[in-house]
């Protein structure tokens, strides 16, 4: 068994790892079924750039938008992030509310591109 140090976003973390040799073998795996879909074919899906709060939501379903148009205000490391429309359409969801942490790539609203 060998041991090794492992820094993962800053944290080290130490694992052993075993060697497995050629009799032995490891237990077989389920396959994972993938997760269904949240946005359907050809929406757009507007994502959190960065970890941070929703300062505020500008946009609920059913709000027609225009490409850079302000859809959400997002805090940062004490700077307000405007998130924008990626293109024209109409806002099907909005997964987030005010007040609300959102880590990066977190889904904040899907759009119905026009």
């Amino acid at each position: 068994m060998k041991s090794y140090k492992i820094k993962v976003n800053g944290k080290v973390y130490m694992v052993e790892v075993e060697e497995v040799t050629g009799g032995e073998s490891a237990a077989p795996v389920a396959p994972v079924a993938p997760a269904a879909p949240v946005a359907g074919a050809g929406d757009l899906k507007i994502e959190s750039p960065m970890q941070g709060l929703i300062m505020s939501v500008k946009t609920p379903v059913g709000t027609e938008v225009k490409k850079g148009q302000i859809v959400a205000i997002l805090e940062a490391m004490k700077l307000e992030n405007e998130i924008v429309a990626p293109a024209d359409g109409t806002v099907v969801s909005v997964n987030v509310k005010d007040g609300e942490a959102v880590d990066s790539g977190a889904l904040l609203m899907t759009l119905k591109a026009k």
